[in-house]
């Protein structure tokens, strides 16, 4: 794995300048390739290019970027790796092609782009991606993403002091090198993370840089500085071709399918000139990875799993429990809280625009855990968006059946006499009558549980009511705006026809909490230890037949993944692997109210939260007041604002 980074146009800028500009953007990407490094810089295009590399396919000289084509026309950085590059070799041999230097996907890409094309030998190619190319001939600069969107591709003119460039890189701290670039913070953008989390493409948290969105290209040169999109695979007309056909042979034969490509797929991803794992947690994703990778393998498959000392968060025992089944070299490290909260400070520099899910702290662990030992390891990532295997699909199908049978009207009635009394006054009364309430209705944070029941009858649709039951902050409660602040950025409707309300739920995490959420967790906690995380389930083809089966081969008796179960059972019992869905999070709650209290009290600190005048400060000290009273548990909420003011910190710095 690499890391990529340039920018077009040397405005006001000394041949010199460029060079050294080039060099930093670079140095700040050194964490993601530390085994190589290389420039090229036209100073009559006003194009520089830089690479930083992480060997693990063709280790020689021979890989070393940036790279040209034979042919002259083509010179090429790249992030990622082509699963397929020897059949595409091998095509391209037949066709003629013979100057081959060395072994490198990269190399074999540039062939593909002299003698087909960039667009079509992307499409040709399986793998995880992101790569900028400057075409000599055109003069043009394209950019390109992967279909699922595992590599991270940011972008955009910045201009400062009277330099205007076009900045391209892996991450953001690379663009940040730059003399053009700005650090406004886009306060929309903002409102979006706080909503989730998370920061969705193409927006990112500074204004004019942009997230290249998956399965696109992008072209853009001095002559025609606006980007020019073209989407060469798209995930929703996936979902919605697949829909209309689906497979109609028998569930046996379609388990049978899908067993063959999953082995294909680890088979492809298992390809490495490095020692090589897999990261497991003992659930059925993982689970079945693992179990692919060892049916193929003569020697135990490494794999790594994080321990936690809180039951209700650790899964290390069933971990070990599968990895003891399937035979691998298995490698397990217990963490205290201690070890957790001390990765807390990496996480801003880590990540480099807010980012909000508490899983990247065991995360960042199992991949630190892995490096120690492979520089390439597998995950189970994308099973669950893929074969409906997040309860929360279930839950919010359950709830719209039953609501969407009130009128709108009568349902916002409802919402708003409920939310017309404070949560103290929902307390008592549920507290005076709870022997008679429904068990859902019983134990701690009742009124919670009201607030956001009335909250979400207000939802117009089934899609409207996944996005509330998935949000944390309503934006406009606590993001303080500016003038120049848009009403929304996250107004993105979906064309879905002919996929019912959990289809809908599955396409929108795969397009946006997936790629924006678990696949930025991946990334920047492996390449955070310069360790290559890989994705089979994300491989298209897996992806594209996933979508041709059946739903009710993914949805049985209440239960998600159902065709991936049967998989798996052919390598492991099912009493190793079938209990309650866990999660991989970590106790920030308690945390909150302990180990952390200090550390948070000065980050939530009101004359500080006005001072900054991003957030509400009233808002957001009632809610830690609240949280750390134990009336409510705010941990989510308060931990979207924690990141963010911890990461405003790292930018001040």
């Amino acid at each position: 794995m690499c890391g990529i980074v340039g920018y077009l146009g040397f405005e006001k800028l000394t041949l010199l300048e460029a060079r050294v500009a080039i060099s930093e953007m670079c140095q700040a990407l050194s964490h993601r390739g530390p085994d190589d490094y290389g420039n090229w810089i036209d100073e009559s295009s006003q194009i520089c290019l830089a690479h930083t590399r992480l060997s693990i396919l063709d280790l020689s000289l021979n890989g070393h970027q940036p790279m040209l084509s034979v042919c002259g026309r083509y010179i090429l950085i790249f992030n990622g790796e082509i699963y397929n590059h020897l059949s595409l070799r091998n095509d391209l041999s037949k066709l003629g092609f013979q100057d081959w230097r060395g072994e490198s996907d990269t190399e074999t890409l540039l062939a593909g782009f002299s003698k087909w094309g960039i667009k079509k030998t992307i499409q040709l190619s399986v793998g995880m991606f992101a790569f900028a190319v400057w075409d000599k001939e055109k003069q043009e600069l394209i950019l390109g993403r992967d279909r699922m969107g595992e590599k991270p591709l940011y972008y955009g003119w910045q201009s400062a002091d009277g330099r205007s460039s076009f900045l391209f890189g892996s991450e953001l701290k690379a663009l940040k090198a730059h003399p053009a670039f700005k650090a406004d913070i886009d306060r929309d953008a903002l409102s979006l993370f706080m909503r989730s989390g998370y920061i969705e493409a193409p927006y990112s948290i500074y204004k004019g840089i942009f997230k290249l969105p998956p399965g696109s290209l992008l072209s853009i040169s001095l002559n025609e500085r606006k980007p020019v999109i073209d989407t060469y695979w798209s995930f929703t007309e996936v979902a919605i071709t697949g829909n209309r056909t689906f497979f109609k042979y028998s569930s046996n034969e379609i388990i049978d399918e899908l067993e063959d490509l999953l082995k294909s797929a680890v088979h492809e991803q298992m390809v490495a000139d490095v020692p090589l794992g897999a990261f497991l947690s003992g659930g059925i994703d993982s689970s079945t990875i693992v179990a692919l990778m060892q049916s193929q393998s003569n020697q135990p498959v490494k794999t790594f799993t994080i321990g936690f000392g809180e039951k209700d968060y650790d899964e290390a025992s069933y971990a070990a429990a599968v990895a003891h089944h399937l035979g691998t070299d298995h490698t397990e490290l217990y963490v205290t809280a201690d070890d957790a909260i001390n990765v807390i400070p990496k996480l801003p520099s880590l990540y480099c625009e807010p980012f909000a899910d508490p899983s990247q702290i065991p995360t960042f662990l199992v991949s630190q855990l892995a490096r120690q030992k492979v520089l390439v390891s597998l995950s189970g990532d994308g099973g669950d968006e893929l074969f409906a295997g997040y309860n929360r699909y279930i839950f919010t199908h359950s709830i719209w059946r039953v609501i969407s049978h009130l009128p709108l009207e009568t349902r916002r009635f409802i919402a708003s006499n409920i939310l017309r009394f404070p949560p103290d006054f929902w307390s008592k009364l549920l507290g005076s009558i709870q022997p008679v309430l429904p068990r859902s209705f019983r134990g701690a944070n009742k009124s919670d549980k009201l607030q956001k029941g009335a909250k979400v009858l207000t939802a117009e649709n089934v899609d409207d009511l996944y996005s509330k039951l998935n949000m944390y902050w309503q934006p406009e409660d606590v993001v303080i705006k500016d003038s120049e602040s848009m009403t929304s950025l996250n107004k993105k409707l979906l064309v879905l026809d002919g996929l019912d309300s959990i289809q809908r739920m599955m396409v929108k995490d795969s397009t946006t909490y997936l790629p924006d959420d678990i696949l930025v967790k991946l990334d920047r906690a492996t390449m955070g230890v310069s360790l290559e995380g890989r994705a089979p389930f994300l491989n298209h083809r897996v992806v594209e037949f996933a979508w041709r089966v059946p739903q009710s081969l993914k949805l049985r008796d209440g239960v998600g993944k159902w065709i991936l179960r049967q998989v798996l059972h052919r390598y492991i019992p099912k009493e190793l692997i079938e209990r309650p869905k866990m999660g991989f999070g970590v106790p920030i709650d308690s945390w909150l109210r302990g180990p952390l209290k200090g550390w948070a009290d000065q980050l939530l600190d009101k004359d500080r939260l006005t001072r900054d005048g991003y957030l509400n400060a009233v808002a957001v000290r009632k809610k830690w007041e609240e949280h750390l009273s134990g009336k409510r548990n705010w941990q989510y909420l308060l931990w979207n604002v924690l990141m963010f003011q911890a990461w405003l910190d790292e930018q001040k710095s």
